[in-house]
């Protein structure tokens, strides 16, 4: 009788043991179904979201575009006058609810009714958003050389004005409205204008008056408008106008283009008019061709300070060398007299290529330092290079 609990204890035991095996095994499956099920679900909840963004593109895509006009009058809050690209103007309903409609809005409207359905923000054309701005030029007067009654003169009609206007008020003065820099090209005229924009700490906005001469009509005028909207939103600022005789020549009886680059011209006028003379925004121009301006930009009010930038005499000439080569390691032998006298008829842009040159020169013969034969081949290269004979014949016929 013992021996039969004894074998059938075991025999409890061993189906206990199965029991508990198989039973480990049904909770690993269930762990295993559980995860499937949480993973399966988040699988479900990521195609779900995506389906739902799909969805909205699929929107976005049906959905028909708009066109953009700029508002010219407001009739009353439900109509308004707009102009659109192709310079038809239409009187369209406004939607309700539409807050910051204003003339000279940017909107947008059905292509079916040409509502308005929303007001856009204001912006700039693409040629004024990459025009040059630069917060902080990092040229001081110390890099420039050669020009010390030039500078003396820029630095009295713009970096006064900006920095210790009640100097004026005691005296009882308006300062010069703007200021004309003429001369040579490579002569420093750039330089000039983004030195005094360092020591005033204004904002340098810098534009070629070639990229104001548009195709369609009233383009360049508009240029115009942002260009000194830009520098009055970042004032104190300076616009330097580069190359002013592309879009201020003398105005003649003409039926073709360049009724529109006289359009530019007088916008151009018109904002140097409305400038104050102690504002914070100060205009400098350059150009290589004064006798071909139009008198109009000269008169007392305007460009009433012209200044002559002219090419730099055989002290310059050095002192301009010194500068160029001021982190350069040079020997001893070098002579900044005699490279001036070399150098004759050269304007800063050739003197700083020379100084490059000089040392590439010594760089070409693994030298650490430059000599002065480096800076005399260096001249030679680069007087060689700058003249007519130097380009293969035929080139320009």
């Amino acid at each position: 009788m013992t021996e039969e609990l004894n074998e059938y204890s075991r025999y409890l035991l061993e189906k206990m043991r199965q029991l508990e095996s198989k039973n480990d095994t049904l909770r690993s499956l269930n762990y295993q179904m559980e995860t499937e099920i949480q993973m399966s679900e988040r699988i479900k909840l990521k195609q779900e979201q995506e389906i739902k963004r799909l969805k909205r593109e699929l929107e976005k895509l049906k959905t028909p575009p708009l066109l953009v006009g700029t508002v010219s009058d407001i009739i009353d809050e439900e109509r308004a006058v707009v102009k659109i690209s192709n310079g038809n103007s239409f009187l369209v309903r406004v939607s309700s609810g539409l807050d910051g409609l204003d003339v000279g809005s940017r909107v947008a409207m059905n292509q079916q009714n040409l509502s308005i359905v929303e007001v856009l923000p204001s912006t700039y054309s693409t040629l004024i958003r990459h025009s040059e701005v630069i917060e902080d030029t990092n040229v001081d007067f110390s890099q420039i050389g050669g020009l010390k009654e030039q500078i003396r003169e820029l630095r009295e009609t713009v970096e006064l004005p900006l920095t210790r206007p009640e100097l004026f008020e005691k005296v009882g003065i308006e300062p010069p409205q703007g200021v004309l820099l003429y001369g040579p090209p490579g002569t420093g005229k750039t330089l000039l204008a983004k030195a005094v924009a360092h020591s005033t700490r204004a904002t340098f906005v810098r534009i070629v008056g070639s990229e104001l001469v548009q195709k369609y009509i009233g383009e360049g005028a508009r240029l115009v408008r942002e260009l000194f909207e830009l520098a009055r939103e970042n004032a104190p600022s300076i616009v330097f106008i580069d190359e002013l005789d592309a879009v201020g020549a003398k105005r003649y009886e003409s039926t073709t283009g360049d009724r529109e680059v006289q359009r530019t011209l007088m916008q151009l006028l018109a904002e140097l008019d409305g400038f104050e003379p102690r504002g914070d925004v100060k205009v400098i121009a350059a150009t290589n061709r004064p006798d071909i301006l139009d008198p109009a930009l000269l008169r007392p009010g305007r460009f009433d300070r012209i200044i002559e930038v002219p090419m730099p005499d055989e002290g310059a000439r050095a002192e301009i060398l010194r500068i160029h080569t001021r982190n350069m390691n040079i020997s001893g032998d070098v002579n900044f007299e005699r490279l001036a006298k070399l150098t004759e008829g050269a304007n800063g842009a050739d003197l700083r290529m020379i100084a490059i040159e000089a040392g590439m020169f010594a760089i070409r013969q693994e030298r650490e330092y430059v000599t002065h034969r480096d800076f005399e081949m260096a001249i030679e290269k680069v007087k060689s290079g700058s003249s007519p004979s130097s380009y293969p014949e035929g080139m320009f016929a």
